[in-house]
């Protein structure tokens, strides 16, 4: 499905003044994904088909991303938190399997750290993760994002371009699985739309997010009372097979698939994998509940 059929098939829902695009499609227990930093809800577009002949699947572009709202400001993930919630109340939603990635992944530890504290508006049946920051101290950051993340991120942000984001995506991904120009075309789409490249380096303040709120967040994993997979692009620099090698450290019985040769978005480059592992998690914890 191309991004303007994507587009054109999604909705806008108000949270605070601010416009959330987001879709759903199909029937059955729901199905939220969450998706991560710099791109959009875009990214689950290869699984959507099948996925969608399974669940009711919610997806969105959270603020600063995609086609929703953007500003020059640091969004928190509890803001995040707060406009998901939102929007699953609108849609009459009380329980839901979770699908994140990246900085979805964050989204959805704080998501789990309300749930344990009871707070959460919704149930979280099962969690998800695909390659993502879960451990701040394990966490390695590209070199532009760090750079982006200094005092001369204000001044850095104007030499983004396609080209930069080329760069670091062809970096991130498998050897054998890179992105193709559309890819790369639609990533850029996404990032400056609403003007978005002019504040990504805002948005990466959720790196000093996960540090400061690092207990919250992996004692809500730690603790957690409902079934948890991670499903990992092993060949990721970012956050790959040492990202998975601490999981096992820190995680009771932790639940892991590793994708070999495979980067930082393996719902892009192998869909059929991560289809595989996302309804057979789906199963097993619906069988044994």
């Amino acid at each position: 499905m191309q991004l303007t059929k994507w587009q054109s098939g999604g909705e806008y829902f108000t949270y605070h003044q601010q416009a959330l695009f987001y879709r759903t499609d199909g029937e059955g227990p729901v199905l939220l994904l969450i998706h991560g930093y710099p791109t959009a809800s875009y990214d689950w577009v290869k699984l959507w088909p099948t996925l969608t002949q399974h669940f009711r699947c919610i997806t969105l572009d959270m603020l600063g991303f995609g086609f929703s709202s953007k500003a020059p400001t640091k969004y928190q993930i509890t803001e995040q938190v707060s406009a998901i919630c939102a929007l699953l109340k609108h849609l009459n939603v009380s329980n839901a399997h979770v699908v994140s990635h990246d900085y979805g992944d964050t989204v959805a530890q704080e998501l789990m750290a309300q749930q344990a504290d009871g707070t959460l508006s919704f149930h979280i049946d099962t969690l998800h993760l695909l390659n993502g920051g879960l451990f701040p101290e394990t966490h390695r950051a590209l070199p532009i994002q760090k750079l982006l993340l200094s005092p001369l991120g204000g001044l850095l942000i104007h030499l983004l371009n396609k080209n930069a984001v080329r760069k670091s995506m062809r970096g991130i991904f498998g050897e054998n699985t890179p992105p193709t120009k559309q890819d790369i075309d639609d990533f850029w789409t996404l990032i400056s739309t609403n003007n978005g490249h002019k504040y990504m380096h805002l948005l990466l303040d959720y790196m000093k997010q996960r540090k400061k709120h690092r207990e919250r967040w992996v004692t809500a994993l730690q603790n957690a009372t409902v079934p948890i997979r991670l499903t990992i692009g092993a060949a990721d620099p970012i956050s790959g097979a040492h990202m998975a090698a601490r999981y096992r450290e820190l995680m009771p019985n932790p639940n892991i698939v590793e994708l070999e040769n495979i980067g930082h978005y393996p719902q892009i480059e192998s869909p059929q994998q991560v289809l595989a592992s996302v309804l057979e998690h789906i199963e097993e914890s619906t069988k044994s509940t």
